[in-house]
């Protein structure tokens, strides 16, 4: 099956193709991919196919509409060169950031569906509006016979128990506004599940883990036989680790102190926890970890924002060793985890006490690609994944498409 990912952000369109081996969900080809960036009159798109065409270029784009015209225009020009007549596929899954309580699984698109959705724009003001903008302008294009898939990023985290989502504040505010830790980033912690499952292979429902997802943004999730247990987002992506910009765990009672204390307001807070802190705010440098890895000999705040980023992390790893009752593996994934060979060894530092050790050779050699870094003697283990949202989004756009019949 040949699945066209769309993955709409507020000024972006990403894509994938990628083939599904018929009768066989976990072997895929991606076929081309690209990026629409800046939405509107400065946009630039470059586009790749495995058949080596590629197109680089700038030009304006008024809306999500024209940009993923461009997209499947583009698709089906490569179809016309290869003789195959016009774009020829068997669905589309769209990536949708929040899908609050209503949906805890990848669902077939309807009127409905969208309108759904697109009610959840006030969890995700960012996110679900552009993947509304998405699907809608597919349709256009495509029409609505072609089934049409939304995987969400947050569906992977509802088998977290009641314990580990509710808030410890009162149950009226809770039941009035549906409030709970909604956890973010589930399609990176799923996809590290299955990628480790096949390395190691073994089942997914059999493996106990920790998913340590480090870019821009961060997140640490507990998976115990195959399910997420605990995840360090919350009601917002803001809660948990320090990530690029945002704050991550810190009292509550801090905004409304800052606001005081500043004369702003507690929205200004807020927005200053999300877009000001994280590295940036530590170090008044960069968010950029690679800029503060090499400048920590001489900034004393990179310096510490390095630490207190791997400080969080590694205290994550802690606990939820304790929430899983004890893991079989630790895997790094994100843009951090995957290239920083000095933030994984710092994360695992002193962590022999469970286990976990890692082979400095490994470590500083595997980046940008899979595999293990832990060392022969460690009987906790440690891999280094790279994060594939779209072809989970694939797999589960496959299988329900083919259920459709």
């Amino acid at each position: 099956m040949k699945i066209l990912v769309i993955n709409c952000g507020s000024s972006t369109v990403k894509f994938k193709v990628i083939e599904i081996a018929a009768g066989k969900e976990d072997v895929e080809c991606q076929l081309a991919g690209g990026l629409v960036d800046r939405v509107g009159a400065d946009a630039a798109c470059a586009f790749s196919a495995a058949n080596g065409q590629s197109r680089n270029e700038k030009s304006p784009m008024r809306d999500h509409e024209d940009a993923v015209r461009k997209v499947i225009d583009w698709l089906e020009s490569i179809e016309t060169t290869q003789n195959q007549g016009e774009l020829k596929l068997d669905g589309v899954g769209h990536r949708v950031v929040h899908g609050g309580e209503d949906f805890v699984s990848p669902t077939l698109i309807d009127d409905d569906v969208i309108a759904r959705i697109d009610a959840l724009s006030e969890l995700a003001p960012l996110h679900n509006p552009a993947a509304v903008k998405g699907i809608r302008a597919t349709q256009k294009i495509l029409g609505t016979d072609l089934p049409m898939v939304a995987v969400f990023d947050t569906s992977f985290h509802h088998t977290i128990p009641e314990e580990a989502f509710t808030y410890a504040i009162p149950h009226e505010l809770t039941a009035k506004h549906r409030i709970r830790r909604f956890g973010f980033h589930g399609l990176a912690h799923h996809y590290s599940l299955f990628r480790y499952a096949q390395l190691s292979r073994r089942a997914p429902e059999g493996c106990r883990i920790i998913t340590l997802h480090l870019g821009n943004g961060c997140s640490a999730c507990a998976i115990r036989d195959g399910k997420s247990v605990d995840i360090s987002m919350g009601f917002t992506p803001l809660e948990g680790l320090v990530m690029g910009t945002r704050s991550g765990d810190l009292d509550p009672a801090l905004v409304n102190y800052l606001a005081r204390k500043e004369g702003v307001s507690a929205v200004a807070i807020e927005e200053l926890l999300n877009k000001g802190s994280g590295l940036l705010g530590l170090s008044g440098l960069s968010n950029d970890m690679r800029q503060l890895v090499a400048a920590v000999e001489n900034e004393p705040r990179a310096r510490l924002a390095v630490a207190v980023f791997c400080y969080r992390a590694r205290k994550y790893l802690g606990a939820y060793l304790a929430v899983v009752g004890g893991a079989e593996a630790v895997i790094f994934s994100g843009g951090i985890g995957e290239n920083a060979p000095v933030v994984r060894e710092l994360i695992c530092a002193g962590m022999e006490w469970c286990g976990l050790k890692l082979d400095q050779s490994l470590n500083a050699t595997v980046i940008g690609i899979d595999g293990e870094i832990s060392a022969p003697s460690s009987t906790l283990k440690a891999y280094v994944i790279h994060s594939d949202e779209e072809t989970i989004i694939a797999r589960e756009t496959a299988r329900i498409a083919a259920q459709r019949g």
